[in-house]
């Protein structure tokens, strides 16, 4: 109940539907959900098919899998996404789930509702209110559009989107890169001050690397395990939703390294429980769909996916750029953050794009206070529509 409003994008869905049904002749765009566009690739309908056949023979018949995932996804990540990275990341610490939004909301259930959390600003809500859900971040300041059990660390232009270390005690640290929503990153350099300053004060980092397919720059890491010292104060959240369409067949997975302990208490063995005791694993069709993902084709065909978001997110930049409009990202993520023009609120940038572009995005307040006076979007619709919802917004700021 003291939740502030309603859930960013449902409120944006509700605007949205009100607009459509008082012009049901407008033809909107949706750059504002991250959502995608692109089917599933052949590669993961086939042995989605081929499960399905398995699941409706006896002899292939699978019941409850194994809450952490079953063996063929778990070493297929641990040797794809992190041995031909050059780090080693062993399968019983890889957890399979439905999808990296569940895994980010529900690892609180390890942490005391004493402890202190820090998070970017701004910062993927869900991160915010799942903490306020489980009684972890205090009360809501309307004035300040704050809770005060959460530190909020500016992510802004100004600091170049790399947030400084806290000033006062804190326990629990989000960090996102390629960021939600600002399309930002942090090098290897910048990760290592962070993962130090875990490590010294006994805090936890909870990173999500859910857009990491998307990095294109050499000395950004897809992973935290890639700097020195993370496994021992990290735990890592991808997801197949953006990076192989997943969003509507759910997986993703949670890295909890075994070397990660607080008081000599491991926080692997403790997610296991809390995964055996509350989850009853990821559909076993959709496991052998991600684990598809994995194979030359798979990896061809998912590759050619994540390049048309690619050229979608450098259309989006370069567009609103020419007509006027300060932008950010885009270069290795699928989200563009750009800012409202002559200091309008985001809700109203928001609302007269809708009205006057027919182009839904998302307003960047809806993220944090440091998000007021920007919009997100997406590159993740159609080619043809996104160049068309590009142009209305540059006809409509050039008046």
């Amino acid at each position: 109940q003291k939740l502030p409003g309603s859930y960013l994008f449902s409120e944006i869905a509700r605007r949205v539907t009100v607009y459509s049904s008082e012009h049901p002749e407008a033809k909107l765009i949706k750059l504002g959900i991250g959502d995608v566009t692109r089917p599933l690739v052949p590669a993961v309908i086939d042995a989605l098919h081929k499960a399905v056949d398995e699941m409706g023979q006896a002899e292939t018949f699978r019941g409850y899998g194994p809450e952490q995932g079953y063996d063929f996804l778990r070493n297929a990540v641990a040797k794809y996404d992190y041995a031909s990275r050059g780090v080693a990341i062993e399968p019983d610490e890889i957890f399979i789930s439905d999808g990296a939004k569940s895994d980010c909301g529900n690892i609180g259930d390890l942490f005391s509702v004493d402890n202190k959390v820090a998070v970017c600003d701004p910062v993927y809500t869900v991160y915010v209110d799942t903490n306020a859900m489980s009684g972890r971040a205090g009360e809501y300041d309307t004035e300040k559009g704050g809770w005060s059990n959460i530190y909020y660390m500016p992510t802004v232009a100004e600091n170049g989107f790399v947030p400084a270390l806290p000033t006062e005690k804190v326990d629990v640290i989000y960090l996102c890169s390629p960021n939600n929503p600002t399309g930002t990153v942090l090098n290897k350099d910048q990760l290592k001050v962070w993962v130090d300053y875990a490590n010294a004060n006994d805090a936890i980092i909870l990173f999500d690397a859910a857009y990491e397919a998307f990095i294109v720059e050499d000395n950004i890491p897809h992973s935290i395990y890639e700097v020195e010292g993370a496994k021992t104060c990290a735990i890592e959240f991808r997801s197949y939703s953006k990076t192989a369409g997943f969003t509507g067949t759910r997986c993703g997975f949670t890295i909890v390294p075994k070397a990660l302990e607080r008081k000599g208490v491991s926080l692997n063995a403790m997610w296991n429980r809390r995964q055996t005791t509350k989850f009853n694993g990821t559909a076993y069709i959709i496991q052998r769909a991600a684990e598809a993902v994995y194979t030359e084709e798979g990896q061809k065909q998912v590759r050619e996916n994540i390049a048309y978001y690619q050229k979608n997110a450098q259309v989006i930049k370069d567009g609103l750029a020419k007509a006027g409009l300060e932008v950010y990202g885009a270069v290795n993520s699928p989200y563009v953050w750009a800012k409202t023009p002559d200091g309008m609120p985001s809700w109203d940038f928001f609302d007269l794009l809708l009205d006057k572009a027919n182009v839904v995005t998302t307003p960047g307040a809806g993220f944090g206070p440091h998000g007021e006076g920007y919009i997100r979007l997406t590159a993740f619709g159609d080619a043809g529509l996104t160049v068309e919802a590009v142009d209305r917004v540059a006809k409509l700021l050039k008046g």
